[in-house]
């Protein structure tokens, strides 16, 4: 089994690239909106526009990824790739942030018109994202100040006062969620990378960070389980929302943890991300009947609240493959280059579209498609293409090792 796993690696590589080229030309081809500026997102299997809404969270990410691939793959070091990221990033400059209040909106006509505001910090930070690294691209001051003060409004409202969001500073009972600590890590990452003598003005965040996330991680009949929400101190909850996993949230927040781990030399933190955080939520979510990972849990085995609990969505599963071939790197451990290849191999076979590139988003529990669609409100050119180019790099590094 371990031989012919090894016997696999080039079979993934070429794959993993090759898909990763036609995600890119998919978005290229279909997303750009050449009149308004920005990106189109609600793009049928085709790539026909079936909304012209433009979302925050997908366009900015959109420029954040490509603007990565620009800069770190060099098949994608070109000057159509290089337009598209600047006028991205200048659309949702002038109409996705509100420069007077400092919030960014979650949705937009397609001139750019506001449409909605959460009261979330979650597209800031992918305004933080994709302006620090089109700063990265460019070396343009004007990036770096939008990412940095934009950081420096998510830090203010997450750590000392929430109310510019239109949150009460004290509701009847504070909770932890999840992904608040684990995007802000997220966020240190990308600007450590942006200019790495940010790492010690944010270690003490990081470790804020890191101690947050750490919370949700408790045990049940001797094995861990990541609940979506805790009480302040870390406390369980009551009811449904206190029972709920996300195995999708809890893996990646087990990569995000196991990075920095490892880029510290943290063996007790990277033993947790690995347990608790990864494997851990990969044995509780994955279906062992039709494959897959859920979408939602009980921790209980109770009913979960969440109509779509048992569909397979992309997303979980580009993050499980980021976390088990970075595991396997980092470990040698082949173990989860088998969970790699498993999650591989349903991902290939049920949400890749080889007829028009891309993936499918939304699966039924079977893995049958359930949405004819290859983008929308939170599905974009993001999670598949991270995961994609991140697993294209590990397996170049794992196969020029051996």
């Amino acid at each position: 089994m371990s031989d012919n796993l090894r016997q696999r690696l080039p079979e993934f590589y070429k794959q993993v690239s090759d898909n990763l080229d036609s995600t890119i030309q998919f978005w290229l081809q279909h997303s750009i909106d050449k009149k308004e500026g920005g990106f189109f997102t609600c793009l049928e299997a085709d790539g026909t526009v079936y909304d012209t809404t433009k979302y925050s969270w997908p366009i900015c990410r959109q420029v954040w990824t490509l603007a990565r691939l620009y800069k770190e793959v060099q098949r994608f070091h070109v000057p159509h790739i290089l337009e598209a990221i600047t006028k991205g990033a200048e659309f949702i400059m002038k109409h996705v942030k509100n420069q007077s209040t400092g919030r960014c909106y979650l949705s937009l006509t397609r001139e750019g018109k506001p449409l909605k505001l959460q009261r979330t910090i979650f597209s800031e930070a992918f305004y933080v994202m994709a302006m620090s690294e089109m700063y990265r691209v460019t070396s343009e001051d004007q990036y770096k100040k939008e990412a940095m003060s934009t950081m420096k409004n998510i830090i203010h409202w997450v750590r000392v006062d929430n109310t510019e969001i239109g949150l009460s500073v004290t509701p009847p009972s504070r909770t932890s969620s999840l992904a608040v600590p684990m995007i802000l890590l997220m966020l240190i990452g990308q600007l450590e990378i942006m200019e790495p003598a940010h790492e010690a003005s944010f270690s003490d965040l990081a470790q804020w960070c890191i101690d947050e996330v750490l919370k949700h991680a408790i045990k049940r009949d001797g094995v861990f389980a990541v609940l979506e929400s805790v009480g302040e101190d870390g406390q369980e909850l009551s009811g449904c929302s206190g029972r709920l996993m996300n195995p999708g949230h809890a893996i990646e927040a087990g990569w995000f943890l196991l990075e920095r781990a490892i880029k510290h030399g943290r063996k007790d933190l990277q033993t947790l991300a690995l347990e608790a955080f990864i494997s851990s939520s990969f044995q509780r979510g994955w279906d062992a009947e039709f494959g897959g990972l859920y979408s939602f849990l009980d921790v209980e085995g109770r009913p979960p609240m969440q109509l779509e609990w048992d569909m397979k969505m992309w997303w979980p599963h580009n993050e499980a493959m980021i976390a088990f071939l970075m595991a396997y790197k980092h470990t040698g451990d082949e173990e989860y280059l088998k969970k790699f290849a498993q999650v591989f191999d349903y991902s290939f076979q049920h949400f890749v579209d080889v007829h028009h590139g891309e993936w499918f988003g939304y699966l039924s529990r079977e893995g049958k498609v359930k949405i004819n669609a290859k983008g929308g409100q939170w599905k974009g050119c993001f999670h598949i293409p991270r995961a994609l180019m991140m697993c294209e790099k590990i397996l170049h590094e794992v196969l020029q090792s051996s």
